[in-house]
């Protein structure tokens, strides 16, 4: 398959989960693919390996979300290192749940630096670099529109955030042709949040259709995103939650 063929893309905290899959999607449409990790850095290399038996280019870069210039760091690293960035997937993030009262500056300052500011920084700085054709694709979550329980109010905040940059940036990027959109997944079969885990039934009596998404189903929405196929559809969020949001 070669939708993606001569193209550059790089997924920020691509080293497992979803982030893993983007990756090995992307590069089985013919992209050469850079990824970003902080701790993981031997499933980092092995993600970067699955992208090269695609006979892809595949480069591992340890950035922190966290760190502004690390994650700017990544992006002019890419284009040294491959020759240039047509794609960005905007994938590491943080999950925390936590009530109102329990929650403290300091885990505000960790989501939102890791979940917002980093999509900025990277989104801005890869900006620099794109083409007409140019791909901006962040991974937000249907909890962004709908709080389904308690302790959400700032995991949802900063995925919620990631919709207005979307459209935002959309229209400062339109005119060079470069879209820009939001993906929502749902429930995910991922370590984070397993099909068979604690409270996965609870989540699948609140969608349409009962069944948890796999990490490549999202995968399989950005690549899509990526192509020359939705070159029309940009500042859109697409939600993929089995119908949770219905």
């Amino acid at each position: 398959m070669s939708k993606l063929k001569g193209k550059v893309a790089l997924v920020t905290g691509g080293s497992r989960g979803m982030g893993a899959a983007i990756c090995e999607r992307l590069a089985h449409e013919g992209a050469d693919v850079a990824l970003t990790y902080n701790r993981s850095e031997n499933q980092a290399y092995e993600v970067a390996e699955a992208v090269e038996r695609f006979g892809r280019r595949g480069l591992a870069l340890r950035a922190d979300s966290r760190d502004p210039e690390a994650v700017k760091s990544s992006i002019e690293k890419t284009v040294k290192q491959l020759g240039k960035i047509d794609i960005l997937v905007n994938n590491a993030g943080v999950f925390n749940v936590k009530a109102i009262d329990a929650l403290t500056l300091e885990d505000y300052r960790e989501t939102m630096d890791t979940n917002v500011r980093a999509a900025f920084v990277a989104s801005k700085a890869a900006a620099e670099h794109m083409g007409e054709g140019g791909r901006i694709i962040s991974i937000g979550s249907n909890l962004a529109e709908h709080a389904i329980m308690p302790g959400l109010s700032l995991y949802s905040m900063s995925k919620a955030a990631l919709t207005g940059f979307t459209k935002g940036l959309a229209r400062d990027l339109g005119q060079r042709k470069i879209t820009v959109n939001v993906v929502h997944p749902g429930s995910t079969n991922t370590t984070m949040n397993p099909a068979d885990g604690e409270f996965s039934d609870a989540q699948r009596s609140a969608m349409c259709i009962p069944r948890y998404a796999e990490p490549g189903d999202i995968a399989g929405l950005v690549s899509w995103l990526a192509s020359e196929e939705a070159r029309c559809i940009t500042g859109a969020g697409i939600t993929m939650d089995g119908g949770t949001n219905a």
